[in-house]
């Protein structure tokens, strides 16, 4: 009777983390996103996003500053300034980000660092509008951690699609939000299976527990 190979059997998703192996990418937050008085109404959305989401984003990137882990930021952008390049989806959606804009830049809150990377995107996976996996890899990742915008949309789309590329996915899960809070949960319980779950203090912990004091 055939079996999987010892190595290829795993008790959980949980297992301790490596600083030079790890990333924290920050999903869309960017001034666009947040320009409330500019988009639909979305109240839950934007208290939940000001009121404990941003500030949980900060304390994570601070946390992987200090102990090496790479910060990558993506923003949806586009490539040429009439938006041609979009994908079909952003087009139908009638998202419009001018390339260099305002609106395309990484809300103060969350200021990147001057060595960090900031990917711009034309869909709703970085991973099929840019070349994240490439780079994250030829830097020795093999595990990201997902905060951002919007849980089931963009947040979705990355956990799924990394996780089928063979990356171990986590998400911070008050780390991320979408227009309710409704959405939110339901998202998180139905991609739940293509990664692990933390909060942000229980990944702080881990953090501290796995890379040391740094």
């Amino acid at each position: 009777m055939s079996g999987p190979r010892r190595q290829d059997v795993f008790a959980s998703r949980t297992r301790p983390l490596v600083a030079a192996r790890t990333a924290l990418l920050v999903i869309d937050a960017q001034n666009w996103v947040m320009d409330e008085k500019n988009r639909q109404p979305r109240p839950q959305f934007y208290e939940d996003a000001r009121g404990f989401v941003i500030p949980n984003i900060a304390r994570l990137a601070d946390a992987a500053r200090r102990h090496g882990v790479e910060v990558v930021y993506t923003v949806m952008e586009n490539f040429t300034e009439d938006g041609r390049d979009r994908s079909l989806d952003y087009k139908l959606s009638n998202f419009f980000i001018p390339k260099g804009s305002h609106d395309a830049k990484v809300i103060d809150e969350l200021r990147p660092g001057r060595d960090e990377m900031v990917i711009p995107k034309t869909s709703s996976s970085l991973f099929n509008s840019t070349n994240f996996e490439y780079l994250v890899r030829n830097i020795g990742i093999d595990t990201i951690a997902v905060t951002g915008f919007l849980t089931d949309q963009c947040v979705d789309h990355t956990i799924r699609d990394g996780a089928d590329r063979g990356f171990h996915m986590i998400c911070v899960s008050d780390g991320v939000a979408t227009d309710t809070r409704e959405r939110h949960a339901a998202a998180l319980n139905a991609f739940k299976g293509y990664c692990r779950t933390e909060t942000t203090a229980s990944l702080l912990a881990a953090m501290e527990r796995d890379f040391g004091a740094g």
